[in-house]
């Protein structure tokens, strides 16, 4: 098979040979990291030396990060662990927050950001403790909230905040102190680490968080089940690199420019396509197109054939498509959002790989009988 362009970074990264690495040494090593013999201790260190990792990419104690299975499960962690409270999530959240169940939403505007007088309002007309949770970039638009500001706002009503920064962190500088913010979900795969492991980063306020899943003492009684070492080794490893590709600024400023030049051939060659959510500040990494009259599955399949790699919104429900609350949350027609695509791109992302795309979707746009222009010169 030959070689495929991936731009779906935002459904997962490929690992970095480094994770590679990590999660190898880790497998050909023995010990349960509860064990107190020479074994477990050294998985205990590989566990505790990626809990620093992970905490020093967000600006976090190493204390109040809880490894998990994924961001699905630290979103319900989150939720589920504040007890019987009430639940304001925004109309953009990902399925595993939008879906926890008896949640009242909080609306966004044509942008896909959210309403913060709204928020003010919600939790100004109800007094009973609430819990906020508002993701600091979205999964299908890149578009990144102000939740700092959601913060204060919660805070001031004496609210707690959950950020599901799963999409932003490796991409865009992320602060848990910052933020304000008293829980924030990470991934490992939207990073480039393994699959099936996350973390939930708990600010230190004190705060005792009821575990969703009993048995054990793990990770101090907030997350029993002994510890996916290999899982956890190559997060941690991620989560380096990223800092320090961060620390540089180097992969994010060529990512950004990557996707301004995607963006303006894209609209340059098909006069009809569109941007979603270029209104508001957004992740450097994420594009996301629409091309009224051209369904988005058709076009994902097409460019599956080309060799080319993106997405229909959010791939996180087990392959089928389904039109994007996202998208209509912020009030676009049937046609403009069953004709999005995702483009996103990542650490081994190329100049030549944005080419490859812009081929292939606007030769797949003339196919269909669109105008479609000379392309422009290169920038």
């Amino acid at each position: 098979m030959s070689k495929v362009v991936y731009l779906d970074y935002n459904a997962g990264a490929p690992a970095r040979p480094e994770v590679a690495a990590a999660v190898a040494a880790a497998l050909t090593e023995a010990g349960n990291p509860s064990s107190i013999h020479g074994l477990g201790r050294a998985a205990r260190h590989r566990v505790e030396q990626a809990r620093a990792r992970v905490a020093d990419l967000v600006e976090a104690e190493p204390a109040g990060v809880v490894f998990t299975s994924g961001g699905t499960e630290a979103n319900a962690l989150a939720l589920a662990g504040c007890g019987r409270v009430r639940r304001i999530v925004s109309a953009v959240e990902h399925p595993s927050v939008l879906d926890a169940g008896d949640a009242e939403i909080l609306p966004v505007d044509g942008h896909g950001v959210i309403d913060l007088t709204a928020l003010d309002a919600m939790l100004a007309a109800d007094r009973r403790r609430a819990v906020v949770s508002v993701m600091l970039a979205n999964n299908e638009t890149g578009v990144i909230q102000p939740v700092a500001e959601a913060a204060r706002v919660a805070h001031a009503h004496g609210a707690l905040l959950h950020c599901d920064a799963a999409q932003a962190v490796g991409r865009i500088p992320v602060s848990l102190v910052r933020l304000g913010a008293d829980f924030l979900t990470l991934s490992a795969h939207k990073m480039g680490g393994p699959c099936g492991v996350g973390a939930l980063v708990m600010a230190d306020g004190g705060f005792v968080l009821a575990p969703i899943l009993l048995g054990g003492g793990q990770e101090r009684r907030r997350r029993a089940g002994t510890e996916n070492v290999p899982g956890i080794a190559g997060f941690g490893a991620a989560a380096r690199l990223v800092r320090d590709d961060l620390l540089l600024g180097d992969t994010m400023s060529e990512q950004c420019r990557m996707r301004d030049r995607l963006e303006r051939e894209a609209l340059a060659r098909v006069p009809r396509a569109m941007v979603i959510g270029d209104g508001a500040a957004r992740l450097p990494n994420t594009s996301c197109l629409a091309l009224p009259g051209l369904a988005g599955q058709t076009q994902v399949m097409a460019l599956d054939l080309a060799g080319v790699a993106v997405s229909a919104g959010a791939a996180c429900s087990s392959g089928k498509v389904t039109e994007s609350r996202v998208l209509a949350a912020m009030g676009l027609t049937p046609e403009i959002r069953g004709s999005a695509i995702r483009v996103s791109l990542g650490w081994a992302s190329r100049l030549e790989d944005v080419e490859c795309f812009l081929v292939a979707w606007g030769e797949l746009a003339r196919r269909k009988g669109f105008e479609v222009s000379r392309p422009v010169a290169a920038a």
